[in-house]
């Protein structure tokens, strides 16, 4: 399914980066990123634009195509797996987990989050934004099945061994090109692994 619609479309959520990981990378210091369920690579490219070591995945052969293919033409270099997101394995520790709309299904999402947890350097920051279980009554994207859809209690649950610095429900309008747009229930998190 995500290989046909990224093939069908010149940017399934457009070029620009996403808002609240652009707002963070924007502030910090560049490190290392990792960009799971990453797509056409929008959030790759600026972050290895704005000088971060960028390591990407995704289900789709196409989706990562399109990424590199981006990367390129902008003289920008960047790591991307394809990958099945419930069994891949990461060798290494980075500065920046950024989960931007990366829903899973609820059988696999604690431990896909705990997993990704452990991919983080002490001191290491989580950023996820995804939709709300207020998704289901707005037609702006994500999941149909609220099951696939997140709560601030189950975050705080799947990241628990982290340092929740801000976790909020809200409206919001999204302009993510057309499969990200209008008023939409999202949630973002920002959590830290403490350093020991």
């Amino acid at each position: 399914m995500w290989n046909q619609r990224y093939a069908e479309h010149e940017l399934v959520y457009g070029e620009a980066p996403n808002t609240f990981l652009k707002a963070f990378i924007d502030r910090e210091e560049p490190g290392s990123i990792l960009l799971p369920a990453e797509g056409e690579g929008r959030n790759a490219v600026y972050a290895a634009s704005m000088g971060w070591e960028v390591f990407a995945m995704d289900f789709s052969t196409v989706a990562q195509e399109k990424a590199l293919r981006r990367a390129r033409q902008r003289g920008l270099a960047l790591t991307y797996e394809v990958a099945d997101i419930t069994s891949w394995e990461f060798d290494r520790q980075v500065d920046l987990v950024a989960l931007i709309f990366a829903h899973l299904a609820p059988e696999n999402r604690k431990a896909v989050h705990r997993k990704l947890t452990g991919y983080l350097k002490p001191g290491g920051t989580m950023l996820l934004q995804a939709f709300s279980r207020d998704q289901i009554k707005y037609n702006s994207g994500g999941p149909k099945n609220i099951d696939w859809l997140y709560s601030p209690e189950m975050l705080r649950d799947d990241f628990r061994n982290l340092k929740i610095e801000m976790l909020e429900a809200k409206t919001e309008d999204l302009d993510e090109s057309r499969f990200h747009q209008g008023k939409a229930g999202t949630i973002r998190m920002i959590a830290r692994k403490i350093k020991n």
